[in-house]
């Protein structure tokens, strides 16, 4: 309550009683500083009408229409004159709010007085009341309710808020106004306070604004109002609008830092993406320099000597600056950092603590005095605010993130220190999931390169050309293989596989099923026979792996292959194919056609099923034989018919050398399809991330030589003829 004081000739005596009164006008609530602005104890005026505190000629009709108000249940205000115990009377404004619950229908009255000591010259100071002076002018939204969780007053931060949902809450329940769960745990927490007492400390509500995707968020707090005698009269709230703390928003920025860092699994874009998350937003300048044992894309960064006692311990993986051509770094991306050893950089690293300096200290006798070139350009730029975080995984040093402001004037925070690290540490573990995965795929690249034929050559049949591209995906290298395998009579074997999964496993098994096949080869079995042995092969193996010899034959993943197998006999200019669950063949003739065979698709390896054709097509010489994955036809953006048309449309140039047309099928079918209302047609400026590795091998038919011995071709055809055995 606000006690009356005395003032000087132009000061103001102002008094505030609050009071709680029936609708039949009797005084049931009596606060102290009513007792003091008044004269009046609780117990000479808790019972009795409050005419008595109204001058004499007032009280009949203040006291008509108070019950006339009091039973329309609305707010009012006015101005009156009340009397004091010792009859002297005072000017007062008058507030009166309805409040119910615990079973009564009662008013709270807050009467303001005013008594200016005039002198001659002073002018009468308007009346005031006691909220609009305290609360109403108050940063913070403040009401009142009542029991019942009836709002009966709102300062005037509160009317703004109002204003702003376009919503009025004097004389409403809250759920009137927003019908939801949210409103109605409000309420519910409102007469919880009034019935406990119990109050409520930072209770987050969030409320939307209206027409907008904007959202308001306030930290509440709740608490009982009582009289002097401990008679609950209502809940006060104060409410303050965190929508844009400093709190929220780092929680805004790690949740943007999630979505922005981490999109890809190569080290130096996750690098670069949280330079770029960090610039401007957090700093002016950041760098992210990578320890040696951390490849970029490659092989690790060996360590150098230096005569001037620096020692390269990072390389630089991302940066960004506020500023055009990043005047602030000394290394570009990929180059050797160099910093000398008494550095914060090289103690950070060390001590994997982070290093805060607010106010960047370039006088003489720092560390800066070893490193002369970095001290220039810190003054030049004008940096005078540093924070270095290692980046460090799984107990993995990673590396640092440098950050930096030169043109902010604001120095760092310790808040923001916290926010850099919590920042650093999810970027850490994404760039770490890139090192595994970049590691892994270098691992399964150098498996596959060893595993695949280092050389092709078709002899004196066909001429041949190949191409293998790894995928993008973070599933790392597949189990794509192709070979060319010399036959007895001038005949040449060609095969292209496709191993169920992908990384070092798939790699492996990929090599295990190129050597059953060249095996099975040697055998000289027609192209169905050899996928049909091979089928029973790879089921035996996985029998023995799972210790289910004989059960049910199901196809197993981790064994399972997709295979197309084709045999050109010279001599005949026939080709000989079957296929396991592979696309088919494609093949240009001379005139440049472009057919697919039809051949029976027969199922994976690895079913145990064996059902398997041969089809036998005869080549005019200069034909090319297309054999390839579906990594080459299939793509997100459009189905196998579609693939199979483009691949027509780039093997469609027979003149070109065999080279020249690998390296052409392969760009046209890696470029990502633009679909248009007609077609689907390839943009160049966009080129597809694969989701599957692409194998491709091409061969070009040649004719029998003329000189060649016919008795030696019919030889051949006795021999082949001969059973086996």
């Amino acid at each position: 309550m606000i006690n009356p004081t005395a003032g000087t000739s132009e000061s103001t005596r102002m008094g505030t009683a609050v009071a709680m009164i029936d609708v039949r006008g009797t005084v049931t609530g009596w606060t102290e500083g009513a007792g003091e602005l008044l004269g009046y104890t609780a117990a000479e005026i808790v019972g009795r009408s409050a005419t008595l505190l109204l001058k004499p000629r007032l009280a009949p009709r203040g006291l008509a229409e108070w019950i006339w108000r009091a039973r329309l249940r609305e707010p009012w205000s006015g101005r009156t004159e009340l009397r004091r115990r010792d009859g002297t009377g005072v000017r007062a404004s008058i507030e009166a709010f309805p409040l119910s619950g615990g079973g009564r229908k009662e008013w709270l009255v807050i009467a303001t007085a005013v008594t200016v000591a005039v002198t001659e010259a002073s002018p009468r100071t308007p009346p005031q009341t006691p909220l609009g002076t305290a609360l109403a002018r108050s940063p913070i939204a403040v009401s009142i309710c009542d029991g019942d969780g009836r709002y009966v007053w709102v300062n005037e931060e509160a009317e703004r808020w109002d204003r702003l949902v376009h919503n009025q809450r004097v004389g409403h329940v809250l759920t009137e106004l927003w019908p939801g769960s949210e409103s109605g745990a409000v309420v519910a927490l409102i007469r919880r306070v009034f019935e406990t007492g119990v109050p409520v400390i930072e209770r987050e509500q969030r409320w939307p604004v209206p027409d907008t995707d904007e959202e308001r968020v306030f930290s509440c707090m709740y608490f009982r109002l009582d009289d002097a005698e401990g008679r609950p009269l209502g809940v006060c709230c104060m409410a303050t609008d965190i929508s844009r703390s400093d709190g929220r928003k780092h929680l805004l920025v790690l949740s943007e830092a999630g979505k922005s860092i981490g999109t890809t699994l190569d080290v130096m874009r996750t690098a670069q993406e949280l330079a770029d998350f960090a610039v401007p937003r957090l700093a002016d300048y950041i760098t992210i320099d990578l320890a040696e044992s951390v490849p970029l894309g490659g092989e690790p960064l060996q360590r150098l000597t230096s005569p001037d006692q620096r020692v390269p311990v990072f390389r630089r993986a991302g940066a960004a600056s506020i500023h055009s051509g990043m005047p602030e770094s000394l290394w570009g991306i990929g180059d050797v950092v160099l910093v000398p050893p008494s550095s914060p950089f090289t103690r950070a690293l060390c001590s994997r603590e982070s290093h805060y300096e607010p106010v960047l200290d370039t006088s003489p006798g720092t560390w800066l005095d070893q490193d002369p070139d970095r001290l220039r350009n810190i003054r030049a730029t004008g940096m005078h605010s540093l924070i270095i975080v290692p980046l460090q995984a799984r107990g993995t040093l990673l590396g640092e993130a440098v950050f930096v402001r030169n043109d902010n004037p604001v120095s760092f925070s310790r808040d923001e220190l916290l926010l850099f690290q919590e920042i650093a540490g999810r970027a850490s573990l994404s760039l770490d999931n890139a090192r595994r995965f970049t590691r892994e795929r270098a691992a399964s690249l150098a498996l596959q390169r060893n595993l695949l034929p280092q050389r092709l050559a078709g002899g004196q049949a066909i001429e041949v050309a190949s191409r293998y591209l790894p995928a993008d995906t973070h599933e790392g290298v597949g189990g794509d293989w192709f070979d060319v395998i010399h036959l007895p009579g001038d005949r040449v074997g060609l095969v292209v596989g496709d191993v169920v999964g992908h990384g070092i496993n798939a790699a492996a098994r990929m090599g295990q099923f190129r050597t059953v096949v060249r095996t099975l080869a040697e055998l000289d079995l027609p192209p169905h026979e050899l996928l049909s042995r091979l089928d029973s092969l790879v089921v035996r193996l996985a029998e023995q792996d799972s210790g289910e010899v004989g059960g049910p034959r199901l196809w197993s993943q981790a064994m399972g292959a997709t295979c197309v197998y084709a045999v050109y006999d010279l001599s005949t200019r026939i080709c000989t194919m079957a296929r396991a669950g592979h696309p088919p063949p494609a093949v240009l003739t001379p005139d440049g056609g472009v057919t697919f065979p039809e051949l029976p698709a027969g199922t994976p390896i690895g079913t145990g099923l064996s059902s398997y054709e041969s089809r036998s097509i005869e080549l005019p010489e200069g034909s090319v034989i297309a054999l390839y994955t579906d990594g080459l036809i299939e793509s997100r953006e459009a189905d196998l018919d579609e693939g199979l048309r483009r691949l027509g449309s780039a093997l469609a140039h027979p003149g070109v050398p065999l080279e020249d047309l690998c390296t052409e099928v392969i760009t046209a079918m890696s470029l990502k399809p633009r679909r248009t209302s007609d077609a689907v047609i390839p943009d160049a400026a966009m080129p597809e991330l694969l989701d599957d590795d692409i194998a491709l091998l091409l061969a070009r038919t040649r004719g029998p030589s003329r000189g060649r011995n016919r008795r030696a071709v019919t030889e051949d055809r006795e021999q082949r003829s001969r059973p086996r055995g």
